[in-house]
């Protein structure tokens, strides 16, 4: 899919070429299923990282929205802009907060806004449109799903609004709800093109069908072929994506956000129901 976005930085640098293996210890920390949530604060295990001196003061309480129903979004894979990780870590002790530089995406922005950051829908709790930057908040769970773990300060991402009534509809619809993540395996240019191979898990997998769509760090692509045997799955990208989505940036080994066609599953769900055998029978 071709996707429109305007770059805020270099492109040719590669994304965080500086990724060691064992992710942030911190986060880890946080994500230990054995932490006992019924300690006080000051009891926790849990401490904050050294970049937590980043956040010179806290979010205000005023300038974040919080609602007591879902909020819902659409999205459609096709990156609009490429932002910068300004700062990251905890502004609190469990609080995980990230502070992205962008320009686009500012100009209409509201608190409480939806935002795809690398194809997870986050929800904006502050912004400075003189500043140029937003941030948000990462659940446990957020960072346990996804790939934002990786991030580090400097790091780019792809950035999307939630989709309009009058927007374009140009990729596939994205709901921003990460299924999982999968493993750059392989990256490979023909002519001014490039292959790249993605391996994941089989529960993934079974989501993706060659010429379907699949949203690869909130970019909606066409899968091209599915290796069932490796778990791989693969797919091209044009010279202009290439300009304009993080995707080749990243090194093999590296991971990225997947979210597979939400028909897939609707249609899994419908057949293993007995739907289909009930309609033939009435």
């Amino acid at each position: 899919m071709a996707t429109v976005s305007s770059s805020v930085a270099s492109l040719s640098k590669p994304l965080n070429p500086s990724i060691s293996s064992t992710g942030n210890p911190t986060i880890f920390n946080l994500l230990n299923p054995q932490l006992n949530r019924a300690k006080s604060p000051q009891t926790l295990s849990l401490k904050s990282p050294s970049i937590s001196h980043l956040f010179i003061k806290p979010l205000k309480a005023q300038q974040s929205r919080i609602s007591s129903t879902p909020i819902t979004s659409l999205f459609t894979g096709i990156v609009e802009e490429i932002g910068q990780i300004k700062q990251l870590g905890y502004d609190k002790p469990d609080s995980f907060t990230m502070k992205i530089k962008a320009n686009l995406i500012l100009e209409d922005i509201n608190l409480g806004d939806s935002i795809s950051v690398n194809g997870t829908c986050l929800t904006v709790a502050y912004f400075d449109k003189q500043l140029s930057e937003f941030s948000v908040g990462l659940a446990p769970e957020t960072l346990r799903k996804t790939s934002l773990i990786e991030l580090e300060q400097g790091s780019l991402v792809n950035l999307e609004r939630a989709l309009m009534p009058s927007t374009r509809m140009g990729g596939h619809f994205v709901q921003g709800h990460v299924d999982g993540t999968g493993q750059i395996v392989e990256l490979k240019p023909e002519g001014d093109s490039l292959w790249v191979k993605v391996k994941t898990s089989k529960e993934i997998l079974r989501y993706i069908v060659p010429k379907g769509f699949i949203a690869v760090d909130g970019t909606s692509l066409t899968v091209v072929d599915v290796f069932e045997e490796e778990y791989c799955f693969n797919f091209m990208l044009v010279a202009y994506t290439q300009q304009n989505v993080v995707i080749p940036m990243k090194k093999v080994g590296q991971k990225v956000n997947l979210e597979v066609d939400i028909l897939g599953k609707y249609v899994e769900r419908l057949l293993s129901s007995g739907f289909v055998n009930a309609i033939k029978s009435s």
